[in-house]
């Protein structure tokens, strides 16, 4: 049969979107009059060019996650356009409404923004651009906490920008671009669009028309024409051009791309593609070198073939990297982001103006060839010959360079994925109509093309067929299917894809290329691909390696000799097929099911030889590296069936060159061929010297290599061995490593050895680190680990057991999933991983607490209340944290009983004493006032909500969020009715303001990370009527940053009906989205609101007082920190405001707003008060604002030009914050507290509480934590009064007492703030006992009047105190100040009024802070929001907001910090009880604790490290000091992961230890010796004997529960089955007591290796490994693997003993063997080197001895083999020269010779033994002195 490849082909139909497009466009609507011929042309000239015809462009998609190709195809016609993936449609769309035609479509990529407030729409929201951010990092990181810098990484990162599939519509007028994902964008085009093309990375690149008119202008003008190439990156910018660069440098891995004329590109205008290219083609990844454009120049008549790259514009303003340019930029709007270079023009005349769309192009070829990277580049013009141009890189300037090669014969080509995987080839359609496909460079295939038939065409079986010819041109080719066109206008396709399936072949032609020259290299494919054509590219039974030894023994001219060739022709039944086939057949014998089956004998063809005329140098290389390739399938487990394929041929070739290789592979795999290769049979002149006599032996090599590190060897490269025999080859597949196991194995032990690093430590780390580089992920890395057998695996795993017990902190998350420590992956990981997903397994304790069954009276219910369409209603105290509530405070329920009382949307009870003396009348006045009161305490609840609530939220649904309502009824107890409050008995004022904080508290459980906030959700949740409800919950998401998301022109529906709480709610919910940023847009709002930021600040905004209040406290917030003087300098005058000097009925808020504005110059000053000058201008104002005008001043005028009585404490405040923590002592003597009672008469005595407050702030470091500190803060006068008052000798004056409890107000708050969150124990002593004393004195009565008066001013003070007390326990729930506030809950008669209840809830909320998970932080910035938000000023009724701004109050949210440590489990994911040692050091002194996670942890400026150590998990260390990573990690998401000890329990499971495997399983001493040999031993007497019920007790491991469940059983039917249950039994609790998961496989592998048979198939191959596993732990582990040398020694993973054990066991079975006389007879040959052919024939007495097949050569190998018998030809030169020796020694007198015979025997069999163990490279067991007696009774014939 002729040699020749044949491609069926399949007539092509139109696909599904063509026919559908076709029917679309039939015009059957139109009605069927006859039209005049005017009426036509019209239509046609409207119509335009375009006509409906249907256009396809085709696209190979690669799917992410298969391994497929899919062919994805846009068809469009001029009004619809049709997407299919695989012939299957997908998607449709219809522009018949849009007025336009499509003038192009095409499938691209676009760069789409996973975070949808991306750069794509930047000045659209509020969030800070980097222009605005001046302020340095050094000083955000003074004033803010180390968290927000997270977070705005954090943000930042989600920025993110992936390349979505795309498909672009171009019309008339506008372009459409429709994301994969669902996005759509609609953008403009300027221009009539010709074609599109898309562009890698993103992007397509569109041509507009050029119009005739242009051209001629443009010669008249002598101007170029306008670029018409432009590209479109973005569907928001306009389109760009192209621009022209000299050079584009880099753009290969670790190159990045620049342009090599950078610089003066940004300073001359853009210079773009001329008009007059026209695109022709563009290059698509996944090819070649580069990405390549094609243009044709008509007036020029050439083709131009460009280089094009993308390059983010650097425009100003960019991606934050921005390049300041002196020169001003005036050409940043056309910046270009894609840039060409042009690489080589080519003449082409003749060319036609329509002949564009018949030009085909083609990158192919792209690979290594031996000295450079290239590819090449195939154009095809019509009329002339292709043109192939080379494109290489040059090394030294890194660019691309493209030289013309060549012409080809070919009309139309196109590049298909046909011979090499990964490497394109050319199909080129010749002009004669044939078709070839180019490879190995320009190396031609033809191909013949047939009709492909439906099989059993005809009754013969043989098919007929039809060939076709005159195929004309290529119309499109994905990967490897390609549709062509005939010159009858028939349409084909057919699948050229000739890439074998079988991966020894894939790796055999591979390895092929890189030793044979380029000629052999392509016949050698070629042969292979005929001979495998023929059998029609089937893949079954070995058809692809049977080609490949064909193609093989033609290239290296060798016979295939068939000795025992079968008459008979064919096989007759279906049975002998089957037998017939080439399949292994002895797969059945290590299958203990199938072992018994009856097959076939199978015929004797299977067996060849091949026959070498002469001598062929090729013969060497060949076999060396196909003995390479085996050698690499040997070392991986699961490809030992290929191996078994292999070796034959191996053996075969080895036969003719260098039969000692034969032999070392027949020793391996015995059943390869009959006869062992033998000295007798040997062609001399056949031998090549090039190769070594004994084979190189790979895992021998690596043994000697870890054994003896000096040993050298460098890491196995393919690649080398031609150079071994000087062969240039042929590169064909690049230089891609075939042997990629060999190769990293090889360096994986080269770091195991490196002699140059002392410590086993070290080399272990190293190790790891080399496998993850290597193999990219843990993953890959452990299935690797688990495909090499277990002897070459044992050292890596030592290896990686090394680094589980002690890891590096400095590794990556990939290293320590590797080495199987999850937690510490999980603690450097970048993303959070999930906590509760598929997959993940609770512990059973957990399952069985959180899964309550239903009950069926609560279906009932529930199906009752939605049939009367209740709908749920929300308390707003629901906490959906149930892993992290449950295990937060232990197991008491102090938190229910938090929400119980927060909860302000259920009716609360009031017990009324009754009294029978009123009648009806008042006792309903009296019920209404309790009403009353009680409505005071719940509009006041939603303060404390908002703390205890914060961040419960973790991801917002879809629907509308609700928000409580507030329940003003009561139930007035014994009498048990309800009532609610009388109609306009509350003021709507005063509900409104509840309400208000009711929304901030909804607004604010969702967390500030929280997932689903976007400028959609917020504007669905919007009202029809502006509420003060969803006010407030917009100030709540601002103070969560979620107001960020806000679109612009959303912000103006909420501002433009001047609604007051809105407006409070937007304004300081902006500026707190964006503390401290000083955003423009957000400041440009502000003073829209606020008079004072405009020119003219007398103009009348219609703006109320309190909302100019709200907008200049946001200025504050926005500028925090800043020290922005502008803004300073406004709200410095705004304190004494001149229109609020007196007070009215317009300004009663000017207390509120003076205060606002001092707040906001003191936040803006931030603790940046200094001595130079302008700082000093504004001390002096400040100072005159708290002291009033001097006499002078106010005498020349009639009235002061302020009210220092509003003035003064606000000034003070500004000024605490201006000078905060400087420590100047100057200033703060501005503040003195007046010392007499003249003086302090003069002064309001709530103004001594702010005057301390401030002091304190600006002597921080002074602030104690004692009752002495407190004590000396107090005037010595007014403490000495105040002692003699209460030691009762003398009545101290008023005012020297209100000053007593005002300074001692002040105080203790100043103490709140140093030590707010950090629970410290002497303030909270202190602070609790002032708590009470204040108390008592509130309780206490007196009838006087100015009784009252201090009860008032105490009162205030005890508000002032329960929040310091709170601020310093914040976040820990502690229990007695829970008992204090629950009182002061109860409290609501007369006397406490709305701020009591306020400073109550605020308390209340502070301990339970976020239920627990948040604290208070002490930056300057959380201080400053604390004195806001807790300012000493508290409210009378809820309306009232003319002393403070309510909204204020909730800026506490600022200050918090998410500092609660949790701890969970790595596998559960669960919280777990952990107990922790955390390092905290201030100053220079450093303190260690012990608590128990969760719990709140110190602030992160102190805390220097986290050690987890407990014999429960595993051990773990957090250095935040050294490691960055950890730290960041740590901020991040506070979270530990830990990972438990499997002979452990958690401790909420096991609270004392009593349930552990240690406790539990006693002394199981036998274990041990069960693994060693495994026997029945009486299983009742183990004290862990009933192991299945015992495992489930305590691990939650679903790999241990089902081993134990299925192997550990105690139920075997047969003896055997009884040893392996308990011998699994012994293996799963080694495993587990020393938590080594990874041991199961290996134990289970030994008691493989030790019970297999030896007739198994690998048989050999594993006692060769088994033998290998042995000697490492005998001989290597301790000495180089234990650590012992570090004095650090560890017991291995699996014990020397049950290695050697299970070797033990196989050599008492070779003993048995041995003795055999038929093996004795055998080895007697062997050793004479006389022919040992195993074959029944040759033995008369083989019918009684019913052996196999084969058994005996199998005898011999496991002999030869397990003694390290050299082989048969040198055991021939051995015995000779023993002979040689043994004469002349008996021959001679001494000294030259000897007498003593038997000394002399010793000595030959000394020099034997150690010459014979050289010659064959074994393991540390060299030759067996036992065997070697063997050989010699051998030689001397005594058998």
């Amino acid at each position: 049969m002729i040699s020749e490849i044949v491609i069926p082909l399949h007539p092509d139909t139109p696909s599904a979107a063509v026919k559908l497009l076709t029917q679309h466009s039939s015009p059957s609507s139109e009605s069927h009059i006859p039209e005049s011929p005017v009426l036509v042309s019209i239509r046609s000239a409207l119509r335009g060019s375009t006509s409906n015809l249907v256009n396809t462009v085709h696209v190979p998609l690669y799917e992410d996650g298969t391994d497929s190709w899919a062919e994805q195809e846009l068809a469009w016609n001029d009004r619809c356009v049709v997407l299919s993936h695989g012939g299957v449609i997908r998607r449709k769309w219809d522009f018949s409404e849009e007025d336009q035609t499509i003038q192009c479509a095409c499938i691209g990529k676009l760069a789409y923004s996973t975070n949808n407030t991306g750069p794509l729409h930047g000045s659209a929201h509020y969030t800070s651009s980097k222009a605005d951010n001046q302020q340095s990092d050094t000083l955000a990181e003074s004033v803010f906490s180390p968290f927000k810098a997270v977070q705005e990484e954090r943000q930042k990162n989600n920025h993110a920008q992936e390349e979505v599939t795309a498909v672009f519509v171009l019309l008339r007028s506008i372009g459409k671009v429709y994301l994969i994902n669902g996005m759509d964008y609609t953008f403009s085009l300027p221009f009539l669009v010709r074609k599109a093309w898309p562009l890698h990375p993103h992007g397509i690149m569109i041509q507009r028309l050029l119009d005739c008119l242009e051209i001629d202008e443009a010669r008249a003008t002598g101007d170029a024409p306008l670029p018409t190439i432009f590209t479109i990156t973005n569907p928001f910018a306009e389109p760009a051009a192209v621009g022209i660069t000299a050079g584009i440098v880099g753009g290969f891995p670790g190159h990045p791309t620049c342009l090599s004329d950078e610089e003066e590109n940004y300073s001359r205008p853009l210079t773009a593609l001329p008009a007059g290219e026209e695109v022709l083609w563009t290059s698509r990844k996944p090819f070649a070198i580069d990405n390549i454009v094609i243009t044709y120049n008509l007036e020029r008549q050439e083709l131009s073939i460009w280089r094009y790259v993308y390059l983010k514009s650097k425009a100003l303003g960019g991606d934050g990297e921005t390049v300041v340019f002196t020169t001003p930029v005036q050409h940043g709007r056309m910046k270009a982001s894609f840039w060409a270079q042009k690489l080589v023009t080519h003449p082409l005349s003749g060319m036609l103006q329509q002949s564009s769309p018949h030009i085909s192009a083609a990158l192919f070829d792209q690979r290594f060839d031996g000295v450079r990277d290239h590819t090449l580049l195939a154009v095809c013009t019509p009329g002339s010959p292709a043109t192939v141009f080379l494109l290489t890189v040059e090394d030294a300037s890194k660019t691309v360079l493209c030289t013309y090669l060549t012409t080809i014969d070919a009309v139309s080509v196109v590049p298909v994925g046909a011979t090499r995987k990964e490497i394109w080839d050319l199909l080129a359609v010749k002009a004669d109509g044939t078709v070839s496909i180019f490879t190995h460079g320009l190396r031609e295939l033809p191909i013949h093309l047939r009709l492909a038939q439906a099989w059993n065409a005809n009754e013969t079986g043989t098919p007929s067929t039809v060939p076709i010819t005159d195929v004309t041109s290529v119309k499109w080719g994905c990967v490897s299917s390609v549709a062509l066109l005939c010159a009858g206008g028939e349409e084909y396709r057919g699948k050229f894809d000739m890439i074998p399936r079988d991966r020894l072949v894939n790796q055999a032609l591979q390895a092929l290329s890189l030793i044979v020259p380029i000629k052999e290299a392509f016949d050698l494919h070629r042969c292979f691909l005929e001979a495998w054509s023929q059998h029609y590219f089937w893949t079954s039974s070995n058809l692809e390696f049977h080609a490949l030894t064909f193609a093989l023994c033609t290239i290296l001219e060798l016979k295939l000799v068939y000795p025992f060739k079968n008459e008979e022709d064919t096989p007759s039944t279906a049975w002998e097929q089957f037998c017939a086939l080439s399949a292994n057949s002895r797969q059945f014998l290590d299958d203990p099911a199938l072992q018994r089956l009856s097959l076939p004998v199978s015929p004797a063809t299977r067996q060849y030889s091949l026959f070498a005329p002469k001598p062929n140098p090729l013969l060497a290389p060949v076999l060396y590296v196909l003995h390479m390739l085996a050698e690499d399938l040997r070392l991986v487990v699961h490809r030992h069936d290929s191996l078994i394929v292999l070796v034959p041929l191996v053996c075969h070739i080895a036969h003719i060159i260098r039969p000692e290789w034969a032999d070392y592979w027949k020793r391996l795999c015995p059943d390869v061929m009959p006869a062992w290769p033998s000295p007798s049979s040997m062609r001399i002149e056949m031998l090549d010297d090039r190769i070594p006599v004994w084979p190189p032996d790979m895992a021998a090599i690596l043994y000697g290599r870890i054994s003896n590190p000096d040993w050298r060897f460098p890491t196995y490269e393919t690649p080398r061995l031609a150079s071994l025999f000087d062969i240039r080859p042929s590169y064909a597949f690049g230089n891609v490593e075939p042997l990629v196991s060999l190769q990293r194995l090889t360096t994986a032990y080269l770091c195991l050895s490196d002699s140059s690093i002392p410590t086993a430590q070290k080399r272990a780390e190293m190790t790891v680190e080399t496998l993850v580089r290597m193999w990219g992920t843990a993953k890959k890395g452990d299935l690797f680990l688990d495909s090499l057998p277990l002897g070459v695996a044992a050292p890596l795993r030592e290896a990686i057991r090394t680094c589980q017990l002690s890891p590096p902190p400095h590794w990556q998350s990939e290293h320590y999933e590797l080495i199987g420590r999850r937690d510490l992956a999980f603690s450097v990981a970048k993303v959070q991983p999930v906590t509760s997903q598929q997959g993940i397994f609770q512990s059973a304790e957990t399952y069985m607490t959180s899964h309550h069954r239903t009950t069926m009276s609560a279906l009932a219910e529930q199906a009752k209340s939605t049939s009367l369409g209740e709908v749920d209603a929300i308390s707003g105290v629901e906490l959906d944290l149930k892993g992290f509530t449950n295990i937060r405070f232990g197991q008491d329920r102090r938190l229910e009983e938090v929400a119980r009382m927060l909860c302000s949307s259920s009716v609360s009870s009031v017990r009324l004493l009754e009294r029978p003396d009123l009648n009806e009348h008042d006792q309903a006045k009296e019920q209404q006032h309790q009403v009353v009161r009680i409505a005071e305490r719940t509009l006041a609840l939603p303060y404390g909500r908002a703390m205890f609530t914060f961040g419960s939220v973790l991801t917002v649904t879809r629907e509308a969020y609700v928000i409580p309502k507030l329940e003003y009824q009561v139930r007035i107890q014994p009498s048990n009715i309800i009532t609610g409050p009388e109609p306009g008995k509350i003021p709507l004022e005063c509900t409104n303001w509840g309400e208000f904080h009711n929304g901030v508290a909804a607004g604010l459980r969702i967390a500030p990370g929280a997932r689903g906030v976007e400028s959609s959700w917020i504007a669905f949740n919007k009202p029809s009527e502006l509420t003060p409800e969803h006010a407030g919950f917009l100030f709540g998401l601002g103070l969560t940053g979620h107001l960020k998301e806000m679109l612009t022109w959303h912000t103006f529906g909420y501002l433009t009906p001047k609604h007051d709480l809105t407006s409070i709610g937007v304004l300081l919910g902006l500026s707190a989205a964006n503390v401290g940023s000083g955003n423009m847009h957000v400041t440009k709002l502000l003073a829209v609101h606020t008079p004072a930021m405009l020119p003219t600040p007398t103009v009348d905004l219609n703006v109320s007082l309190m909302t100019q209040a709200a907008g200049l406290a946001g200025v504050g917030i926005l500028y925090l920190g800043t020290k922005n003087r502008r803004m300073a300098e406004v709200c410095l005058h705004q304190i004494s405001r001149k229109d609020l000097v007196q007070p009215d009925l317009s300004n009663e808020h000017r207390e509120a707003y003076t205060y606002s504005a001092a707040l906001a110059f003191g936040m803006i000053m931030l603790g940046r008060g200094s001595s130079i000058p302008a700082d000093v201008a504004c001390l002096y104002r400040l100072r005159v604002l708290i002291h009033g005008e001097t006499k002078a001043i106010t005498t020349g005028h009639n009235r002061p030009t302020f009210d220092v009585n509003v003035t003064s404490p606000a000034a003070t405040v500004a000024l605490g914050l201006m000078y905060l923590k400087t420590g100047q002592k100057d200033v703060a003597d501005i503040l003195e507290i007046p010392r007499t009672v003249i003086e302090l008469n003069h002064i309001q005595p709530s103004f001594l509480v702010l005057r301390t407050i401030a002091r304190s702030l600006i002597m921080w470091n002074s602030i104690g934590s004692t009752a002495d500190w407190l004590m000396s803060q107090v005037p010595e006068p007014i403490m000495k009064a105040m002692q003699d008052h209460i030691a009762g000798k003398q009545q101290a004056d008023d005012a020297m007492e209100l000053a007593y409890y005002n300074i001692i107000a002040g105080c203790c708050f100043a103490v709140g703030l140093k030590y707010a969150g950090t629970a410290r124990h002497e303030a909270y002593i202190m602070l609790s006992n002032y708590f009470d004393m204040f108390s008592r004195f509130v309780a206490a009565s007196g009838p006087t009047f100015d009784h009252k008066i201090k009860r008032s001013a105490v009162r205030e003070g005890l508000n002032l105190i329960s929040i310091a007390l709170c601020m310093v326990m914040a976040g820990t729930g502690e229990i007695s100040c829970l008992r204090r506030l629950r009182y002061a809950f109860g409290m609501y008669h007369q006397a406490f009024r709305y701020g009591v209840h306020v400073a109550t809830h605020l308390s209340l909320g502070l301990l339970f802070l976020g239920s627990g998970r948040f604290t208070l932080g002490t930056s300057n910035a959380a201080i400053a929001c604390m004195v806001t938000a807790f300012f000493p000023r508290f409210h009378h009724v809820s309306s009232d907001n003319k002393s403070y701004l309510q909204a204020l109050r909730h800026l506490w949210v600022l200050a918090v910090e998410p500092r609660c440590l949790i701890a969970r489990d790595v596998t559960t994911r669960e919280a777990v009880y952990l107990p922790v040692k955390i390092t905290t050091k201030e100053g220079n002194e450093k303190g260690v604790s012990q608590l128990i996670s969760p719990t709140l942890i110190p602030d992160f400026g102190k805390l220097s490290s986290i050690r987890i150590d407990t014999p429960r998990y595993w051990p773990f260390f957090v250095d935040l000091e050294n490691v960055p990573e950890h730290k960041k990690s740590l901020l991040r998401h506070q979270t530990l992961y830990v990972k438990r000890r499997t002979a452990f329990l958690s401790y909420t499971e096991d609270p004392r230890g009593s349930r552990s495997l240690f406790v539990r399983s006693g002394s199981s001493a036998g274990d041990a010796a069960t693994l060693d040999f495994p026997q029945l031993t009486d299983a009742k007497v183990h004290p862990a004997s009933d192991l299945t019920h015992f495992i489930s007790s305590f691990s939650n491991d679903t790999l241990f529960l089902a081993f134990a469940d299925y192997f550990s059983r105690d139920d075997g039917d047969t003896p055997e089955e009884r040893t392996f249950h308990s011998y699994c039994h012994a293996a799963l609790l080694d495993s587990i007591l020393q938590d080594k998961v990874e041991t199961l496989q290996s134990h289970l592998t030994l008691y493989q290796y030790r019970m297999q048979p030896q007739s198994a198939a690998h048989f050999h191959l594993r006692l060769q490994d088994l033998r290998f596993a042995v000697d490492f732990y005998s001989k290597i582990y301790d000495r180089r693997f234990s650590g012992r040398a570090e004095h650090n020694p560890r017991p291995p993973l699996i014990r020397e003993n049950t290695i050697s054990g299970a070797l033990q066991a196989l050599d008492k079975r070779l003993e048995n063997v041995q003795n055999h006389p038929k093996f004795i007879k055998a080895l007697g040959r062997y050793a004479r080197g006389e022919l040992a052919v195993d074959s029944p024939e040759s033995e008369s007495e083989s019918t009684s001895d019913s052996s196999a097949p084969g058994e005996l050569s199998r005898w011999l190998a496991w002999y030869l083999m397990r003694n390290g018998v050299p082989s048969a030809s040198l055991l021939v030169i051995l015995r000779q020269l023993a002979r040689d020796a043994h004469v002349q020694c008996t021959n001679r007198p001494p000294p030259d010779g000897t007498a003593d015979l038997r000394a002399l025997d010793v000595g030959i069999k000394e020099v034997l033994r150690g010459t014979g163990t050289k010659m064959i490279n074994a393991f540390g067991s060299g030759w067996s002195g036992v065997s070697l007696d063997k050989i010699i009774e051998a030689w001397q014939g005594v058998s």
